[in-house]
């Protein structure tokens, strides 16, 4: 009987562990490291010389990095909690109220003035039951000004309809924010695409929860770290109407992959722009061409099985490629990388079935080149020029 309740309360620990997300558990870690400091503070590291903060896991908080940048640690109100003078920590809950004041006390007060600009706050402090993606103010600064003015000049009518293109007419927490999910936006229904990785950081249009699960009486607030757009491309589609991803695009046809970037799916592109092909000697990309085989595994070595957005990435993950091997996808600074090298030139071009990163350099794997190509990589290019000189 003793053993039986033991296993029964093992097994309700372990379903419990499961069943928290990796947010939550990278905040629960987050918490433990604060509480020296009080009650309901979390520990964060901040990326130095910038306003990039983060919850932290186990590893992070060892290594002191992110993206191999050094950090500090500084410590905050875990969300949902606010300071009282004079006392330690976080002791008080943040007030509920609805989502229109509820803005302007977690960091997204642009997002509020924004809202009475466009006439939502009406909407937004009324009945109702909403989950807005509210631009943090450092998002609105950083959005260039000739899309902020296109948005703010039209009678508002555009203004209105990117804030409700971040909002959903139901509340979702952090733990609904499933990883590969999709819900009706209100404007006009389009998606809002959400991926939960499994270092805990969470997106919606890769655009990073910089403060998630902030309450209010009608609905609950995420905040994000950029402003969003609606998309309806696909893929393919990105790649069909850019000039500079010509090249790509002949190959990729030629190939025979281009209903593979059509179809529903969670794709990552790393795109060669014309430029990174014509870096190639012509010999190698007219023998690549001519090879289906060869321009098939080529073209599959830059694409990648589940969809990465660059705010997901705070360290170097080996990933596997559609040809079959793994591509080292990492960050430097604010940069991504690709087998260490800062070759992305344009990231997060997002399409309904994946996402688009620009590289100015073609990859080959090992299966595209000729012996001699191996050969003259690798720790035997001596004895491969012997033998090349001789014919």
């Amino acid at each position: 009987m003793k053993f039986c309740l033991l296993f029964l309360g093992v097994s309700l620990v372990l379903s419990v562990c499961v069943a928290r997300s990796p947010y939550q558990a990278v905040l629960q870690h987050s918490r433990i490291r604060g509480r020296l400091q009080g009650p309901n503070v979390c520990a964060m590291l901040q990326v130095k010389g910038t306003n990039r903060k983060y919850f932290t896991n186990c590893k992070q908080w060892y290594h002191r990095k992110i993206c191999g940048q050094p950090t500090v640690i500084t410590y905050e109100c875990c969300p949902g909690y606010e300071r009282i003078p004079g006392e330690k920590g976080c002791p008080a809950a943040l007030p509920l109220v609805n989502i229109y004041n509820t803005l302007g006390v977690v960091g997204a007060s642009t997002t509020q003035v924004y809202s009475d600009r466009a006439k939502l706050r009406d909407e937004i402090e009324g009945p109702g039951s909403f989950t807005f993606f509210a631009p943090s103010n450092q998002a609105w600064a950083t959005l260039p000004a000739e899309i902020l003015d296109a948005l703010v000049s039209n009678v508002n009518i555009e203004l209105l309809n990117a804030l409700h293109y971040h909002m959903v007419n139901r509340r979702l927490t952090s733990e609904e924010l499933k990883h590969g999910s999709s819900f009706p936006s209100m404007y006009q229904e389009f998606p809002v695409h959400i991926h939960h990785y499994s270092n805990g950081v969470v997106t919606v249009n890769c655009a990073r929860l910089i403060k998630a699960d902030q309450h209010a009486t009608n609905g609950i607030v995420h905040v994000v770290d950029r402003v969003i757009t609606a998309i309806s491309n696909n893929v393919q589609s990105i790649i069909d109407v850019d000039e500079n991803l010509e090249t790509l695009r002949t190959a990729i046809a030629a190939a025979g992959l281009t209903t593979i970037l059509e179809n529903e799916g969670q794709y990552t592109v790393f795109a060669p722009t014309n430029e990174a092909f014509e870096k190639i000697p012509q010999e190698t990309l007219n023998r690549i061409l001519g090879d289906p085989v060869a321009l098939s595994d080529l073209l599959k070595y830059h694409i990648l099985r589940q969809m990465q957005c660059a705010e997901s990435i705070v360290s170097g993950t080996p990933m596997e490629t559609l040809q079959g091997t793994v591509l080292e996808v990492g960050c430097d600074g604010d940069q991504m990388t690709l087998n260490g090298k800062a070759i992305i030139t344009k990231k997060d071009q997002l399409g309904t079935n994946g996402v688009v990163h620009y590289i100015n350099e073609l990859l080959i794997p090992d299966s595209a080149k000729t012996l001699l190509e191996l050969a003259e990589g690798s720790s035997v290019a001596t004895a491969s020029r012997l033998f090349v000189e001789p014919g």
